[in-house]
């Protein structure tokens, strides 16, 4: 019997998944037209699976080792299976090898089991609590329909009964397994997951790269969408990545937005895309909804709107804008994903159709926009006033100059009186030095940071362009800047408009001069020192080590905290999440300041303006702020005297070079 119900079964499963497969491609393709490298895609995939992805699951030990042993497992058996039973290709050799391979899976789906008894809170439920069931399902039946092709017992064995309890078993597997795969449930992510590692939208992540810069829009093309306003409008390879979610709600786990009780969770962000791509509501969502919006109240279409702006009485949005303007784009879901999904991509994608197309950026969004088109800076200062902090300083300018070794970028915060202090720091240091620099002065504008997370693509263009226009009459060698934000968008996002820099953080350049034994540091003295990472020095650019190297130069042992590193907390103050100002349970700062408190430093170490101000803005005990050039400026105990003499000096060399 089962000899010919076998075939039967197996390949009107793969006729049905085969069948599902199309209809899910068909979804896919409703997103607009992406190039990607269909053949060299395909043939990276399984490296990308094995290693890249791997990786990032590795983190977990534990389950890492589940997912080789179950995902692993049923390739092994599903591909034994079309052989040996489809096919019935008479082998023991391939019979015994579909007996380990199911035996390996069926361990794994132990341990899948064990982990869903007492799921952790960021794991969904519903239909991902049959997962277990369906594995074993489809191992064991396997499994048992297999030991008489392996000899292990008679074929007639069990009489008919026991091959039509067998046969269901397999049945049910097949369906969970197979046709599930395409069609919906647990298994999707499996087959969109594979597909989306070989179409994925930054292969330059793959192989050990690392890709963050915001991609550009095509302002000049009048055909191409502002941002996206409906689902149909992200790139078709970009909904093949929402439908390889797996709901494992690790994302969830590292969103500061989640955990402040703000109203986004970028998991279910995710699935109500997937919801927007097929159509319906996310009334059968079961995850962690977002906080303080109950599950059932969002729903749509691919070619509905995303947010509804006014609408008809009655109508669903998919998300509600807070929810986008809640983020703070720090990319801890992005590192944590375990499909590399990129929700942060989609995110400003939404922004940019809510800013450019309806002029909807909440709170002091607009007012911080206007600034920036009319003052050039966020803050609508006098442009002319942004050297006003160093007057007594005597910095040299590069329209006086030409050229220079280094170019010290000011960024925003020289318009921040707090941030003054950090500039006089680093510049005290680069004189130490003896290094060779120059300002923009009021030449220098805003990189186009906030502006670009904010959703305006226009300003941020604009600004970009006539930034590079002015770099481009000076030489120098390379780019310092103490801020993250500026040191990200100059190095990863310029390059797409024609600004090709060499960029360095101002904690990367120290410890160079360091290591260089270019400045004549003191022992330190004082208290104990925590270190925080910036979002976008770290997970942006994967700056962890030079701040760390900066700080032990002049005798700083680190106490880390428990988040620190790639799974440090944002201090909320990225992606205009302070000018958006989404309320929440708690603030972001505050829960990032209890983690600081727990290492019970006397110093918080800081790396960007950013988060020095939202740091110091929290109200109640706290350590000092200080940021690493303050640290190591405190440290000098080379005359300045000696240090300015020899800047003239370089200058003076520059001078004679450019006149011959």
């Amino acid at each position: 019997m089962l000899d010919l119900v076998l075939p039967i079964l197996i390949f009107a499963a793969l006729a049905l998944a085969l069948a599902g497969a199309v209809r899910r491609i068909g979804l896919w393709r409703q997103g607009r037209a992406a190039p990607v490298a269909l053949l060299a895609g395909l043939a990276a995939m399984p490296r990308r699976y094995l290693v890249d992805l791997h990786h990032v699951v590795a983190r977990d030990k534990v389950f890492a080792n589940t997912h080789v042993a179950t995902g692993g497992g049923f390739v092994a058996a599903a591909l034994l299976l079309i052989a040996v039973h489809g096919f019935g290709l008479e082998s023991r050799v391939l019979a015994w090898a579909l007996l380990v391979a199911t035996a390996v899976m069926f361990a794994g789906a132990l341990r899948v089991a064990a982990r869903r008894r007492n799921p952790p809170a960021r794991l969904s439920r519903g239909p991902w609590m049959r997962l277990p069931k369906s594995l074993f399902a489809f191992s064991a039946g396997v499994f048992l329909v297999t030991l008489p092709a392996a000899g292990v017992v008679p074929a007639a064995f069990g009489g008919w009964a026991l091959a039509a309890v067998l046969a269901a078993v397999v049945a049910w597997g097949l369906g969970e397994m197979f046709f599930g795969m395409t069609w919906g449930g647990p298994m999707k992510h499996a087959f969109a997951g594979a597909l989306h590692l070989a179409f994925h939208r930054r292969p330059e992540r793959f192989g050990g790269g690392r890709s963050t810069g915001l991609k550009p829009l095509d302002l000049k093309d009048p055909a191409a969408p502002l941002g996206v306003g409906k689902p149909a409008d992200f790139t078709w390879n970009q909904l093949l990545g929402f439908d390889a979610c797996v709901q494992c709600g690790r994302c969830e786990a590292m969103c500061p937005a989640f955990a402040a009780g703000q109203p986004l969770n970028p998991k279910k962000l995710i699935q109500d895309m997937v919801v927007g791509m097929a159509g319906g509501t996310d009334a059968a969502y079961a995850g962690s909804p977002y906080p303080g919006k109950p599950v059932g109240e969002h729903g749509g279409n691919a070619h509905g709107p995303i947010v509804l702006r006014g609408g008809a009485e009655g109508a669903r949005a998919l998300v509600d804008a807070e929810t986008l303007w809640s983020c703070t784009t720090c990319r801890a879901c992005v590192e944590e994903c375990p499909m590399m999904i990129e929700h942060v991509d989609a995110i400003v994608d939404m922004r940019r159709f809510l800013t450019m197309e309806h002029g909807n950026t909440p709170n002091k969004g607009r007012e911080v926009l206007e600034n920036l088109a009319t003052t050039d800076n966020p803050g609508g200062f006098d442009p002319g006033s942004r050297m006003n902090w160093a007057a007594d300083l005597d910095l040299p300018l590069m329209a006086k100059r030409g050229s220079a070794e280094v170019l010290l970028w000011l960024g925003d915060g020289a318009f921040d009186m707090r941030n003054q202090r950090t500039l006089r720091a680093l510049v005290k240091v680069l004189r130490a030095a003896q290094v060779d620099f120059a300002v923009l002065g009021n030449e220098e504008l805003d990189s186009g940071d906030v502006a670009r997370r904010l959703g305006d693509e226009a300003t941020f263009q604009a600004l970009a362009a006539r930034n590079i226009a002015t770099l481009a009459k000076y030489r120098f060698e390379r780019i310092v800047t103490c801020d993250p934000h500026s040191f990200h968008v100059l190095k990863n996002e310029y390059p797409a408009l024609g600004g090709e820099y060499a960029v360095s953080h101002h904690s990367t350049f120290i410890a160079q001069l360091m290591e260089q034994g270019r400045l004549a540091l003191g022992e330190w003295s004082g208290g104990n020192v925590t270190y925080h990472d910036p979002c976008y020095l770290g997970r942006y650019n994967g700056e962890y080590e030079a701040p760390r190297k900066a700080l032990k130069g002049i005798g700083i042992k680190v106490v880390e905290m428990e988040r620190s590193g790639f799974r440090s907390r944002c201090c909320g103050g990225g992606g205009g999440a302070p000018i958006t100002d989404i309320p929440g349970k708690r603030r972001i700062p505050d829960m990032r300041m209890e983690e600081i408190n727990a290492t019970k430093a006397d110093i918080v170490a800081v790396g960007c303006p950013q988060c020095t101000a939202m740091l110091e803005g929290v109200v109640g005990p706290r350590p000092e702020v200080l940021d690493i050039a303050e640290l190591v400026a405190a440290q000098l105990v080379a005359a300045a005297a000696p240090a300015r003499r020899a800047e003239k000096e370089v200058a003076g060399r520059v001078a004679e070079e450019v006149a011959a």
